[in-house]
């Protein structure tokens, strides 16, 4: 073999030595991957996946573990709550763009009940319990809560809001470390091993394998670095995450995440994307990003969020990773949480699952006037501001930007203010241009024979906008798609 550095294929004529032979390849063992070595296997191929780090799980296992599911699922309609693949699509297409895949959103939502009962059926767990306070993920193990801005402002009044942030039930959670993706992962790499699936550890990819007609047919891979020629008799599915963590790429595609990577796992570096472009695929979305904002949802929705000027900019109830979006992207990441002492004090007293967001408040003040001063605003900028939220407030009303009544009370004094500039991180959502069968697509439109791929290494169901669930949601769903394509190729 030649450079290992480089990413070009190699052509299998060049491969002196198969170290590994399998009919379907799997690049990755996190939530894609494992969806795809399930299915592969149940279509009858014999499946091999090459895991880099030292054990299963990637991303998925560290995650919240929202999966984004609808259209009358079983845990849906346990719980009193009504939906339809329609409505859930009408939401999506709305709350993930501009420039949406449409015909992907509308295969995922109509198939999305059979989704949920096949996860099930693996073994995953979903407790019937209903999480309904604001919050980034539920703190126990309730299995369903509002995790996309269903409810809130503009989307509750375009579709009947449903909840569809589905969360695999996990007591003893321990956020970002071990919590509901684990439960996820868990059954899911137990049914894949009851399959026969076959995995190394510690393996990497390195590059593609074509044969002369530029089909690929396997890979290199490096395991405690030696090369090996890796052959997949019907197809390799790339499942490798995503490249939040490969920093050229980074400040040449998505420069909004350059310093602020949260992926979970430092593995994502894009190789995947980075190997199928060196074979022409074609990317979509690269400049998308899912951004989190390191505030606690109970303190916010009892506040207003203001930016650089002191003016409000989002309905401060809805789901927080569109805050975090809308802080990054349209106010240079400048952001302030004003709350009185009254709504700070009852904040204190809810339930949540990111304790650690709640610190101290930065200023302190007994009028918007000194508090305004405090924070270095222009001269009755923030008083502005608060005076008419209040003004409508009394009323119980955000004809503004449409906070929900519950939500809607004046801000009295005394007050304080949370300084929350750069309060944010995220990960990327664009990938490799994938088909309905995952297939992983060539610039030229047509699909590059042999090779599939699913997951954050994709550009999947996000475009612009971000529901959390989306990602074990879409990469769970269409890494089944690659299984069952590769298998059957």
């Amino acid at each position: 073999m030649t450079d290992a550095k480089s990413i070009r294929p190699l052509r299998a004529r060049e491969v002196s030595e198969w170290g590994q032979v399998a009919d379907v390849v799997v690049a990755g063992y996190g939530i894609a991957g494992v969806c795809a070595a399930i299915e592969a296997a149940r279509a009858g191929a014999e499946v091999l996946i090459l895991e880099r780090s030292g054990g299963w799980g990637g991303a998925a296992a560290m995650a919240g573990g929202f999966i984004y599911l609808g259209g009358g699922t079983p845990l849906q309609r346990a719980l009193g709550f009504e939906d339809s693949p329609e409505n859930m699509e009408k939401f999506l297409l709305a709350a993930l763009g501009p420039g949406v895949d449409a015909a992907k959103i509308a295969d995922y939502c109509r198939n999305s009940v059979e989704h949920y009962n096949w996860l099930v059926a693996c073994g995953v767990p979903f407790r019937e319990a209903f999480w309904g306070e604001p919050g980034w993920e539920p703190p126990h193990d309730e299995g369903l809560m509002y995790s996309g801005g269903e409810n809130a402002a503009p989307f509750n009044t375009l579709v009947a809001p449903a909840p569809r942030g589905h969360v695999p039930q996990y007591a003893d959670k321990r956020i970002g470390q071990r919590s509901g993706g684990y439960m996820l992962m868990k059954p899911l790499a137990e049914t894949a091993e009851s399959l026969g699936v076959r995995v190394e550890y510690d393996t990497r990819i390195r590059r593609l394998i074509v044969d002369d007609d530029d089909r690929v047919v396997g890979v290199v891979a490096a395991h405690f670095g030696k090369e090996i020629a890796v052959r997949a008799e019907r197809g390799v599915v790339l499942a490798t995450g995503s490249f939040a963590y490969a920093a050229q790429m980074v400040e040449g595609y998505a420069p909004r995440l350059i310093g602020r990577p949260a992926a979970a796992i430092e593995e994502h570096d894009g190789i995947g994307i980075r190997v199928a472009q060196a074979l022409g695929a074609d990317l979509a979305h690269m400049d998308a990003t899912e951004v989190a904002f390191f505030g606690d949802p109970q303190l916010l929705v009892r506040g207003i969020l203001v930016n650089g000027r002191g003016q409000r900019y989002i309905p401060e109830d809805t789901y927080p990773g569109r805050i975090g979006q809308a802080t990054l992207i349209q106010q240079e990441n400048q952001a302030y949480l004003v709350i009185d002492e009254a709504s700070y004090e009852e904040a204190l007293q809810t339930v949540t699952s990111t304790p650690f967001f709640r610190q101290p408040p930065t200023w302190a003040a007994e009028s918007v006037a000194e508090l305004e001063a405090e924070m270095g605003l222009p001269e009755t900028a923030l008083q502005s501001t608060v005076e008419t939220y209040n003004r409508h407030a009394a009323e119980g009303k955000d004809p503004l930007l449409g906070k929900k009544p519950e939500w809607v009370r004046p801000i009295g004094t005394p007050l304080a203010a949370f300084d929350m500039r750069n309060f944010t991180a995220g990960f990327t959502l664009g990938g490799l241009r994938t088909d309905l069968d995952s297939r992983v697509l060539h610039v030229s439109g047509e699909p590059i024979a042999g090779l599939y791929a699913a997951g954050r290494c994709t550009s999947g169901l996000c475009a612009g906008g971000y529901v959390s669930g989306a990602s074990l949601g879409d990469g769970s769903f269409y890494g089944r798609r690659a299984g069952v394509t590769a298998a059957k190729n």
